[in-house]
């Protein structure tokens, strides 16, 4: 498992995959990600101590995700971030979380403020058409308004390449995060073990219509594959 990377061009910045309790939510019918976790916090601990003492602060910008939301992360691992950002001058982190925890994200912010490191926090929302991402993703968040949504969020992740979706639902879902967050980041959906699986005919349709329109976009990251950041799986 790749648990730090470098990524130089978009947005700059180095990425840790950090390893915590697993999520608390479990029920996205698209993602087997959360297999990634233990209560075993000593052992996440050693894991991601491996992965922040790679940290440089080259750009001043750390991104953590841990297959889950922040919240469950340990304390230890939490201080641990907290340090690294200090040591290596970090500016900025970007944070991953539920809409379940969003009440948590002003502790997070005002924490990190205190060393003078403002936090970015992102949600995956996976998409706006409320009614496919609450019957058919199953992603949990009881909330249709996308400016209420992104109250609390800095960024979003988007989800496409999955049966039902069109040119044009994929393209609206990209606008809408646009519009209302300051970045998106686009998951083209890959075979995994959960019950919701990519369709290719949506996944091509992506990559030859929209692809081409958002892959310069400074604001849209694109992973046509889920490891396109250097971290996971290989």
């Amino acid at each position: 498992m790749q648990r730090y990377s470098v990524l130089t061009e978009k947005n700059p910045r180095e990425i840790v995959l950090l390893r915590g309790k697993g999520c608390r939510y479990k029920r996205c019918a698209f993602c087997d990600y959360h297999e990634d976790a233990s209560l075993d916090e000593k052992e996440n601990l050693i894991i991601n101590e491996s992965a922040l003492s790679q940290v440089t602060g080259v750009y001043g910008v750390l991104e953590v995700v841990n297959s889950g939301s922040f919240c469950e992360l340990g304390e230890d691992t939490l201080a641990l971030i907290v340090e690294t950002c200090s040591k290596r001058a970090i500016k900025t982190i970007h944070f991953e979380c539920h809409w379940l925890y969003r009440n948590f994200i002003p502790q997070l912010r005002e924490r990190f403020a205190k060393i003078g490191v403002t936090v970015k926090m992102k949600i995956g929302v996976e998409s706006f058409d409320y009614d496919y991402r609450e019957k058919v993703m199953l992603k949990g968040i009881r909330e249709a308004d996308p400016e209420k949504i992104s109250a609390d969020f800095d960024e979003c992740c988007l989800l496409v390449g999955l049966p039902g979706q069109t040119v044009i639902s994929m393209k609206n879902d990209i606008e809408t995060g646009l519009k209302w967050f300051d970045r998106v980041c686009v998951n083209v959906m890959v075979e995994n073990t959960a019950p919701l699986q990519p369709d290719n005919l949506v996944r091509v349709a992506f990559v030859e219509e929209i692809y081409p329109l958002y892959k310069d976009h400074p604001r849209v990251d694109i992973l046509l594959h889920n490891t396109d950041f250097g971290v996971g799986s290989k």
